[in-house]
């Protein structure tokens, strides 16, 4: 764990935040994420996905040690009448050179306590069937409901299954 790890709810995606974010989502689609984008992705890109991000029902979190941010993830709050016990995790991003750190547990804990105090009871989220990401979920205590087979496009073009995980909270 970073000793100095800071954990921030972004309300508005400032110039400096915008450029930090833009390069961290870069930098994991280029290492090889399966987060909705495939790289090359353009900074220019990423910059107008973090210009929108913030729309009703999301709520952002930024990891940050000192000034620089190294982790993200969002919760996205069903707005739908029979939904607003459920919330969907999205995007959870830890900066390749600060995995391992205990960054990604943190932001999925800080996750986790908001969807409770906004009356959610359940959380759903899927990642790419294989993935690192799948033993870290499950690690959280998030459970495998299934997968879909060819469901994302990958960099080279395969189409590969998602893997559905949900976590009654």
């Amino acid at each position: 764990m970073i000793a100095k790890l800071q954990l921030e709810e972004v309300t508005q995606v400032d110039p400096v935040l915008l450029e930090q974010l833009s390069e961290l989502l870069v930098d994991v689609v280029e290492e090889g994420a399966s987060i909705g984008f495939l790289p090359p992705l353009s900074k220019e890109s990423a910059r107008d996905y973090w210009e929108g991000v913030l729309e009703d029902g999301v709520i952002l979190w930024i990891a940050k040690e000192g000034d620089r941010v190294g982790g993200t993830v969002q919760l996205h709050l069903s707005q739908k009448a029979n939904g607003t016990h459920r919330a969907e995790v999205a995007k959870l991003m830890v900066h390749p050179l600060q995995r391992q750190k205990g960054i990604g547990k943190a932001l999925m804990t800080t996750l986790e306590d908001k969807a409770k105090s906004e009356g959610r009871s359940l959380l759903i989220l899927d990642t790419r069937l294989g993935d690192p990401s799948n033993i870290v979920y499950r690690s959280l205590g998030y459970v495998e409901a299934g997968s879909i087979p060819r469901f994302a496009k990958s960099a080279n073009g395969d189409l590969d299954a998602t893997l559905f995980f949900y976590k009654e909270i």
